[in-house]
Parts: structure tokens; sequence; C-alpha cells
């Protein structure tokens, strides 16, 4: 992999982590079009690279919140936004651990099509509540318990590839009640323990595999750096944008996005995989 395409990557991972558009799904497409061999064997080493890129964007949020961060290190066991995160972060860690190797499937890239377009209804879904919500002014901009139950089970289901990470929570925060604002600050803070949990994971799986070794120092750097920058702008764009915009124009994107990787996987395409259920 070149320094170019680590880069690429790098503003593909920081974009699209806080745009909620799907960072995993775009860089499944983004290695496919730029022709970067995503085959069995080199499976492990794609999906550390994929965690550190992770950690590029972990960086962005720790700098955009970093007054939030410092109160909740100044008294950590009395923290409820801590205790907020930790429980938003069972459920996605719960999948993980007992469903890891069946969601490696899935980032071979044949449920892509599908992803985006479950991420297009979450939004759609997200935009409508929001409306009524705000037009009878029930939403809140208090996080609670039922807030981080929900924006985690979001989370959890946001696992599988091309379902938005940051979309799917920012919808979970919505459907239970919060305001946009107060959703995707929070959904963005839930990025946090999840990079941390799927970096321990996922380096114990690279440890054993020798996947490390096998990854390039300088450009896994690049993209590192390209990610932490990118998606610090990102973060800023969306809790910018987040009231004004109109959610369902991230939906028509990844509507599009997706029925075109659909198309593409039906009629044969060699830079993806056919959409064929895998053996469970």
């Amino acid at each position: 992999m070149s320094i170019l395409q680590a880069a690429i990557l790098g503003l593909v991972q920081g974009l699209a982590e806080f745009l909620p558009i799907s960072s995993s799904g775009h860089l499944i497409l983004a290695r496919a079009f730029m022709g970067i061999s995503d085959a069995a064997s080199e499976t492990a080493v794609f999906l550390m690279l994929d965690i550190l890129l992770h950690v590029g964007t972990l960086i962005a949020v720790l700098v955009v919140f970093w007054r939030d961060w410092l109160n909740i290190l100044k008294n950590p066991f009395k923290s409820k936004p801590l205790l907020l995160l930790f429980i938003a972060s069972l459920p996605a860690l719960l999948v993980a651990v007992l469903f890891n190797d069946f969601l490696e499937s899935f980032f071979t890239g044949w449920f892509l099509g599908v992803s985006f377009l479950v991420t297009a209804v979450f939004l759609l879904l997200a935009e409508a509540i929001s409306k009524r919500a705000e037009a009878r002014k029930t939403a809140t901009s208090k996080v609670g318990f039922k807030n981080a139950v929900v924006m985690g089970i979001m989370q959890a289901i946001a696992l599988l590839p091309g379902i938005s990470r940051s979309g799917s929570t920012l919808a979970g925060g919505v459907f239970s009640g919060l305001k946009r604002s107060a959703a995707a600050k929070f959904a963005f803070m839930m990025s946090a323990p999840a990079i941390v949990g799927s970096l321990l994971i996922e380096g114990k799986n690279a440890y054993e595999s020798n996947a490390f070794a096998q990854l390039s120092l300088v450009p896994t750097l690049v993209g590192m750096l390209v990610a932490a920058i990118s998606g610090y702008l990102a973060i800023r764009f969306m809790l910018r944008l987040i009231q004004k915009a109109s959610l369902n124009w991230f939906a028509l994107y990844v509507t599009v996005v997706g029925m075109i990787v659909l198309l593409m996987q039906f009629t044969g395409s060699s830079l993806l995989p056919a959409f064929v259920l895998p053996t469970l």
C-alpha cells in the first residue's frame, strides 16, 4: 500500500466516520476501486489497518470534546457521562465478542449494498421523528439511561459494514427522545470506547496472526494523521450542520450508493463480491 493510498483511506475514514454515511462501507469501496486486494489471507491485516485509521478519528474525538473528557477524568467514579458511555458500549461489545467470526464475513463486501440502504432507512426515520418532536417540543438535551441503551443497541447493529455507526447512534438518540444536537454529541463521544474496544480485540488477533509486521509503518502513520485531521473537521462540520440540514440528504446519498453497489454485485462486477449469503 502506497502513502497516497493510505492518505485516501485516512480521508475516507475521517469524513465518513462522523458524517452518517458509514466509514467501514466506504473503506471497502475505496479499497476496491484502488485495486487493493482484500483476499482472505490478508483479512486480518486490513481489519487491523481499519482499526488504526479509527484510532486517528479517536484523536479527533478527544480533541474536539477535550473539556468533556477532562471533566470525566477529574472524578470518573462519580461521572454520570462515563457511566452512560459504559452502558452504551455494552451491546456492541457483547455482539463483537459473541459473533466476531461471523461479523468478519460481512467485511468481504457481500452485504454492503443492503447495509447502505438500512442506513438510509434509519436516517429517514430519524428525520421524521425529530421534526415531529421539534413541533411538539418534546425532545430533550439531557442524555439519560434510556437514551444510552437505545443508542448502544443501534451501535451494535452498526457493526455491520455499510451501516453507519454515527448515523445509527444519532437515529437511536432521536428515537429515544433526544434533540439532534445532543444525540450527535453523545454519538460522537460513543465512538471513543468503541474504538478502544475494537483496538484491544483486533490488536490481539493482529498480534496472533502477525498482522502488525505486515503493515507498512509510514503509510499507516500517514493514514492515521489524515484520518485525525479530516475527522476533526467532520465533527465540527456536523455539530454546526445537525440543527439546520435535513438528514434526508444523507439518506438520499447512501440510497444511491447502496443501489449502485447492489447493481454492481448483481451484474457480476469484478470489484465487489456477488450478493451470496455466506454459510453459517
